[in-house]
């Protein structure tokens, strides 16, 4: 589990790790000041754990083909990153949204690709340059 020890406090868990580091470190923002982006910001942060749960565990607890909860979930990545441009990046910037998914989606990639012979990239450009 990731952590950090500053100022004699530790604080944990992936994604409220990198907003205190957003908010109190200098450096690029993270997270866009366009109210728009920065809602859909927080709504896909807010899904990351289903997106996990639903793609990525679901390959390994299912036998057979990819199921439909698999192509839901991976479909609404795919126009998540579509909504404000057309990649790479989920808010057409680099953002604390693209360092959440990064490792659960090059984790599914892998995984698909290796236990159900699936391209989680096929037909779905914006995941493509996303990955790439």
């Amino acid at each position: 589990v990731p952590a950090l020890e500053y100022n004699k406090q530790v604080k944990g868990e992936s994604l409220n790790l990198l907003k205190y580091i957003d908010d109190n470190f200098d450096g690029p923002e993270l997270l866009p000041h366009d109210s728009a982006k920065k809602k859909f910001a927080e709504e896909l942060l807010a899904y990351s754990d289903s997106f996990n749960a639903s793609a990525f565990f679901s390959c390994l607890r299912s036998k057979g083909d990819v199921t439909d909860e698999v192509v839901a979930a991976v479909d609404k990545i795919e126009a998540a990153l579509g909504k404000f441009s057309d990649g790479p990046f989920f808010l057409d910037q680099f953002s604390l949204v693209d360092i959440a998914y990064v490792p659960f989606i090059e984790r599914l990639q892998i995984s698909y690709s290796g236990i159900k012979n699936y391209d989680i990239v096929g037909g779905r450009p914006n995941l493509g340059r996303f990955i790439e």
